[in-house]
């Protein structure tokens, strides 16, 4: 496994499909299969392409920030900050597995609202 390589690919994957483009994301990036194990998106590449197709059209004006990347064995892990209309601002962690060619085949996620005000002065990065 060539870490480096995965950890751009991964990057460049999530922004490519974030941006609008899943298809291009696809065919790039994921190999003959492509588990999802987020319940709002369908399994399969068609569903994630649906997915990111749809939340381009809904959202256009949505941005990413790729905050912390890590790799481990077939693993790349993202930590993102995303900003969402009426400054609704999240923080994801994004988990790929990657198959034996360097492709992305397997989708873990998990998501939680920036709150608009902390109990402490911590920031969620």
């Amino acid at each position: 496994m060539d870490l480096e390589k995965n950890k751009k690919n991964a990057i460049a994957f999530y922004k490519t499909a974030y941006e609008g483009n899943p298809k291009k994301a696809i065919e790039l990036y994921v190999g003959n299969e492509y588990i999802q194990h987020n319940p709002n998106v369908a399994d399969g590449l068609n569903g994630f392409i649906e997915y990111f197709n749809r939340m381009q059209a809904e959202y256009p004006h949505k941005s990413i920030e790729f905050v912390r990347c890590i790799t481990e064995g077939d693993l790349v892990a993202l930590h993102t900050h995303q900003i969402w209309p009426d400054n609704d601002q999240y923080v994801t962690m994004d988990f790929f597995r990657f198959d034996k060619n360097g492709k992305i085949c397997e989708h873990w996620d998990a998501i939680q609202q920036i709150p608009k005000e902390s109990v402490n002065p911590n920031t969620m990065y």
